[in-house]
């Protein structure tokens, strides 16, 4: 695999790894350089391809650059735990009577008028979710407590189920957590992995609670067996090259291993383990802080599209990123924050299929990394891929830099077999453009529903188009949304390991309180003052562990707020009128507000932040506009149904300032760039493309 640099300024080696589908992506910091690998993934055992990783880049450096590693990892695990149902065996232990909250849930239809529709099965079965005699009142009182017996007795069909993991969540237990501390403790001194209600969610609302706090526990057996497998990896990884360096343990600074959340920031492998809920959106997270920090250096609200090989992943950025503590993962509830992502089953290796009713489908399914499009030469069925080879929009030398070979002969002719029974398709190029069209359609209702659907104009907006496939489409997509601007970053193949190398550490905390808002009830002040005052003791507590402290930790209050008599919050920074901040919020939403009604707060929030070492992405000269000397060769490429001599670029290349006028292709190491006719292109300071759509008068 060949590397590719770009030079920034920094002094600490840090690897950033984003596990993917088809390829993983990896970027490191030596020298003061950020340097891109990717590497084919093994979805079997993810933590392989890390491995591999870690092998590859420790062949070419110098063991005195092994003294000390900072690993940060985005991580699909827990997604595809869920999706797939591959989690660990766990146990439900929860007040007598109300061992069906899982199934009962909240009733709510996923579609109103499907007949037929089924809801997912619960994680864990009835025959495994048992009942304890214990009662916390509403009012926090204590009804009945938990007798010895009753406990051991419990413990006792804990063991007789052969759990992996136990998920302890008793009714009222976010205002008196006493009852659950008492069995967690008896559970842990047996060795069991116990995730904890009040310690996962401490808010009301008992089915999301539950199911959240379930959702931790069947994936903490997995989760765990992945993450240590990784320590050891990195851990590996430094003592091999202080072995040949003559160094010793104590001399080196050792491995650390930190994990993406869902929310934009990075925690510790330990605290992952232990709370992999927090993790679900990983991998999507890290690309959505990237543009981020793209829309920072001055482009202003961006929709980031996140290509790669198995999904589309799309979000709203809008100076702070979005997020929500109510989202629904695989079906299922699950109340920690995580960012504002729209996911939809469109990537490069999404299969393409003729229906019964001869009409054509991409997708969800994926060809993955294994067996792959057919032009990598193991997959059988067409996919997005196969069709852009067909389409010449990739070239035959392939990807990577030329490591990583096409065969186009073997994809005409498996995508001339799949196309046998279609009706009305004459030639393997319409089937790929079939392909094509249909996969856009897909992601621009995607697109649709983070923007237009939520009252936003996406011509408003410029398109931060990365992931291996997402320059292929972007332009076709923002000419179809009326988006003015794609952008397409330094190493887009990568851009989801360049956020979680930026990533700062994070820590979200939350408790229910339900009380009247300020101003509106007597007492209210000194509750508020108490419940952040728990909040900040323990979120303190918690930085220490990941080595910040004082001034170093920068936290953030937040309260989620909602007229009284209504089911759903929005939440609000607790600095200043958040009263009047709160109505505003809520004109804004829902196009209505009453200040004259009564408002109360039901949680309070915490964030934690510990900065990170900085990454201070070089400015370049502006220099010349001629790009042809990053001109590689012409070849045929279908634009609208026609095919046409089309000039290709080499990215690495082009200089800030160059101007690539469409139709035209600029390929790089780890991504493709498709500039169509009456766009054009030009390399920024930062080294981004911006690609514009020429004006009409």
């Amino acid at each position: 695999m060949r590397f590719l640099r770009s030079r920034v300024e920094c002094a600490v080696m840090r690897v950033a790894i984003d596990t993917g589908g088809t390829f993983t992506d990896c970027l490191f910091l030596r020298d003061g350089r950020v340097e891109i690998l990717k590497i084919p993934s093994t979805p079997e055992n993810p933590a392989q391809a890390i491995a591999h990783a870690l092998e590859q880049i420790r062949a070419r450096t110098s063991p005195a650059e092994w003294r000390e590693l900072d690993l940060l990892c985005g991580t699909t695990v827990g997604t595809n735990a869920l999706l797939e149902r591959r989690g660990g065996r766990a146990v439900l232990v929860t007040t007598a009577g109300f061992e069906d909250v899982l199934e009962i849930g909240r009733q709510a239809r996923p579609r109103l008028y499907d007949f037929f529709v089924e809801r997912p099965e619960p994680l864990v079965p009835r025959e495994r979710r048992l009942g304890l005699r214990e009662r916390v009142g509403a009012d926090g009182t204590i009804v009945e407590r938990p007798a010895g017996a009753e406990i051991a007795r419990v413990v006792k069909r804990v063991r007789a189920a052969r759990a992996e993991s136990v998920a302890v969540c008793f009714l009222f237990s976010f205002l008196r957590p006493e009852h659950e501390r008492r069995l967690a403790r008896r559970l842990r001194a047996e060795g069991y992995a116990v995730s904890v209600s009040h310690e996962i969610l401490p808010e009301f609302r008992e089915y999301e609670r539950t199911s959240t706090t379930v959702v931790n526990a069947y994936l903490a057996p997995v989760m765990s067996r992945y993450l240590e497998e990784i320590e050891r990896n990195a851990e590996g990884a430094v003592s091999a090259k202080s072995s040949r360096n003559g160094t010793t343990r104590k001399q080196r600074g050792g491995a650390r291993v930190r994990v993406m959340q869902s929310n934009g920031g990075i925690l510790s492998a330990r605290v992952a383990a232990r709370e992999p809920v927090r993790t679900i959106l990983s991998g999507p997270a890290g690309g959505a802080l990237a543009a981020k920090q793209i829309a920072d250096a001055g482009y202003g609200s961006v929709i980031s599209f996140d290509m790669g090989g198995t999904s589309t992943d799309v979000s709203l950025v809008e100076g702070a990123l979005r997020t929500t503590n109510e989202s629904i993962v695989a079906g299922l509830p699950v109340a920690v924050p995580m960012l504002e992502i729209h996911t939809v089953g469109a990537g490069g290796g999404s299969i393409a299929r003729f229906d019964r009713a001869g009409a054509l489908r991409v997708g969800p399914e994926s060809a993955g990394a294994d067996p792959g499009p057919i032009c990598y030469g193991r997959g059988e069925l067409p996919t997005v891929t196969d069709a852009h080879l067909i389409l010449g929009r990739l070239g035959r030398e392939g990807l990577l830099g030329g490591d990583f070979r096409l065969d186009e002969g073997r994809a005409r002719e498996y995508m001339r077999r799949a196309m046998r029974d279609a009706r009305g398709m004459r030639s393997v190029e319409q089937f790929a453009q079939g392909i094509v069209d249909v996969v856009e359609a897909t992601m621009e209702k995607a697109i649709r529903v983070i923007s237009i659907e939520r009252g936003r104009d996406p011509r408003d907006y410029a398109l931060v188009a990365f992931g291996g496939a997402g320059g292929l489409h972007a332009c076709s997509l923002a000419a179809s949304l009326g988006i003015p601007r794609v952008l397409a970053p330094k190493f887009p193949g990568a851009l989801s390991a360049l956020g979680i190398l930026r990533a700062d550490v994070v820590k979200e905390l939350s408790h229910s309180v339900l009380t009247a808002a300020a101003g509106q009830a007597a007492g209210t002040p000194h509750l508020l003052r108490s419940a952040f005052a728990r909040l900040e003791g323990d979120g303190s507590r918690e930085m220490r562990a990941e080595g910040f402290t004082g001034r170093q930790v920068q936290i953030e209050r937040f309260f989620d707020m909602r007229y009284v008599g209504q089911a759903y919050e929005l939440t609000i920074a607790a600095t200043g009128d958040y009263l009047k901040a709160f109505h505003a919020e809520h004109e804004r939403r829902y196009g209505y507000a009453d200040p004259a009604r009564a408002v109360e707060i039901v949680n309070v929030r915490a964030r934690f932040t510990g900065r990170t070492a900085p990454l201070a992405w070089p400015r370049q000269r502006m220099g010349s506009a001629d790009a042809s000397a990053a001109m590689l060769t012409r070849r045929r490429v279908a634009f609208g149904g026609k095919f046409r001599a089309t000039p290709i670029y080499v990215r690495e290349k082009l200089r800030a300032g160059n101007r690539v006028a469409g139709p035209a292709i600029i390929a790089e190491y780890s991504a493709t760039t498709v500039v169509p006719p009456g766009w054009n292109a030009r390399v920024d300071e930062y080294e981004n493309l911006a690609v514009n759509r020429e004006r009409k008068d």
